[in-house]
This record gives structure tokens, C-alpha cells and sequence, in this order.
């Protein structure tokens, strides 16, 4: 699984013109990719790091200062360009696998006592926010 976290004031996702997600304030805003072999485990792993990673203000985790996340789905994270000027997408999971462990992600996080916003599974959604630094890394377990 991959992630790329952006430490934000603020974030959300609109899906056909509907707001569906909205974090305010500091938090995290995820995009979670999935690559075939991921495993809950692996879902289990991400969300404990994303908890726990101290990239806010002053070095914090959201664990430590309650701060909620927005995780968005996105396959593109697995996209290859190397070759040629078109992405393939072969290494990203098919939607039936990487959606249930996308959620898994969620439900970890939750169960860690985290706020989390979503987006939505396969849609075109608008994700806006605003970068806090700007501070974005990319994490792969």
C-alpha cells in the first residue's frame, strides 16, 4: 500500500457537486493507492503509521493532538509513466480488492480513536485543500 500524506488546515472532497468529506483545522489528508498482494495486515500497518506519524506543527501525530484525517482513495498512486507518454495502471489492484481494504484503513483508524472524513470509491471526485508547510510525504508499507 502506498499514501501520500499532506499535512493540511483544512481538506475536503465534492462528488457531483455534493460535499461528502470535510476535515477543519490541522489534519491530514490521505490518498491511499493499493497494489495487488496487499493484505489487511498491510491496511492494519498504514493506518497505525498514519496515526502515529509526527508530522504536524510542533512534531505531533494526530494521536497526539486529536487531529482528524480525510483518506481519498486513489489508484493512480500505482500509475507507471516510464515508458511511453500514456500510464499504465497494471501494478494498482482492481477495484474489488483495493475498496475493501481502503475501507480497511478507515475502520483501523477509527478504531484508534481518529476522526476520518471520506472520500468516495471509484467516483470523480473534486478534492480541495490547503497545504500546511507545504509539508507532503509519501508512505509505503
Amino acid at each position: 500500500m502506498r499514501a501520500v500524506v499532506q499535512r493540511v488546515d483544512g481538506a475536503s472532497v465534492v462528488v457531483a457537486g455534493e460535499k461528502i468529506g470535510e476535515i477543519v483545522g490541522e489534519g491530514l489528508c490521505v490518498l491511499v493507492g493499493v497494489t495487488h498482494g496487499d493484505t489487511t495486515d498491510k491496511a492494519a500497518q498504514l493506518a497505525r503509521k498514519l496515526w502515529s506519524v509526527r508530522i504536524l506543527a510542533g512534531e505531533k501525530s494526530c494521536s497526539d493532538v486529536n487531529a482528524p484525517l480525510l483518506v481519498i482513495s486513489q489508484f493512480t498512486l500505482y500509475g507507471d509513466a516510464r515508458k511511453g507518454r500514456r500510464p499504465t495502471w497494471n501494478a494498482a489492484a482492481p477495484g474489488e480488492v483495493a475498496e475493501p481494504l481502503v475501507d480497511e484503513v478507515v475502520t483501523r483508524l477509527r478504531a484508534l480513536g481518529a476522526h476520518v472524513e471520506t472520500g468516495r470509491f471509484g467516483a470523480d471526485m473534486r478534492v480541495s485543500l490547503t497545504n500546511d508547510g507545504p509539508f507532503t510525504v509519501f508512505l509505503e508499507v
